[in-house]
């Protein structure tokens, strides 16, 4: 399966046509069916459903498995010669970082100034999701870095953890009946409607808090990232338990009230172990490092020194 089969598949993917693919590949409509039609036969699946209106074609079953792999084995290919072509006397180069929703993405951000203004041709890319979203993408090598918000495992990476904690709260409406309130209790929380994170540790942080299996909770949906979950809560679809500092209250319908006992998740800067960092990557990391304040020295405990070079 060749690299260039592949960016050929995407390109018919997009377009939803071959012979508009061909155009923009600046090949003959011929050669890009046959070469479409060899990568069935090395696949034996059917990728393409040919028969529509229009000429135009959809995606098989077994096309929707390969467009993702696809997707990711030409980002990965792509990052890879980007980072061999980067001039070696200026750093320059991307880097990509993954992570969910947080304020602490304040602090990468300020890395990434700080970086910028010595070396203006470093770009970033920005990737966001939740922990196993991120995760999967470190593990491919697509991301550089990530921030993971706890609870989540940190076994297989390298990591230093932030100077900030989210705070852990219910997003709701300003009419709801618990909107009154200050601080929401456990007990508050039993007969409402709740969206919840998506994330698979989270539950038995708020068993925890709760003194019981969350089970006991009236669960109406999930979400993995916030922006879509509070629009669900402004039509009163529910309430959302959610991370403080995400959602901008302010002249809206909602309201954020945080739980009590207090509920927190530490924040972590992490990237894989035994990295083969970028140029760029690795003077990212060495500012993230100098910048970040006293208080947080240390206490990364696998935290890694010195990543190699690409």
């Amino acid at each position: 399966m060749e690299l260039r089969v592949l960016r050929y598949f995407l390109a018919v993917a997009r377009m939803q046509s071959i012979s508009a693919a061909a155009e923009e590949l600046h090949i003959t409509q011929p050669t890009l069916s046959r070469q479409l039609m060899e990568l069935e036969e090395e696949l034996g699946a059917k990728l393409f459903d040919r028969g529509r209106k229009n000429r135009r074609v959809a995606l098989t079953e077994a096309g929707k498995r390969l467009h993702r792999q696809a997707e990711e084995i030409v980002a990965l290919a792509d990052k890879t010669l980007r980072s061999f072509q980067a001039p070696q006397k200026e750093i320059s180069g991307e880097i990509a970082i993954g992570g969910g929703e947080t304020d602490a993405m304040r602090l990468v951000a300020r890395a990434a100034r700080a970086l910028t203004r010595e070396h203006p041709n470093i770009r970033y890319h920005l990737y966001s999701g939740n922990a196993e979203d991120v995760t999967e993408r470190l593990d491919k090598g697509l991301l550089d870095f990530g921030i993971l918000i706890e609870p989540v495992s940190l076994e297989r990476y390298d990591y230093i953890q932030l100077p900030a904690a989210d705070t852990w709260g219910l997003l709701m409406r300003r009419d709801h009946p618990l909107a009154r309130k200050q601080v929401i209790c456990p007990g508050d929380l039993l007969g409402v409607p709740l969206l919840v994170s998506r994330q698979r540790m989270v539950d038995n942080t708020f068993s925890g808090w709760l003194g019981q299996s969350v089970r006991c909770l009236r669960q109406v949906g999930t979400y993995n990232l916030i922006y879509n979950a509070a629009r669900m809560v402004e039509e009163g679809v529910g309430c959302a338990l959610a991370l403080d500092k995400l959602v901008n209250t302010a002249g809206t319908e909602l309201c954020f009230r945080p739980l009590t006992p207090k509920l927190e998740s530490r924040l972590n800067l992490v990237w894989k172990k035994d990295p083969v960092f970028s140029q760029a990557a690795e003077a990212f990391l060495k500012k993230f490092q100098e910048m970040r304040p006293r208080e947080s020295a240390d206490r990364g405990g696998g935290e890694r020194i010195g990543p190699k070079k690409a």
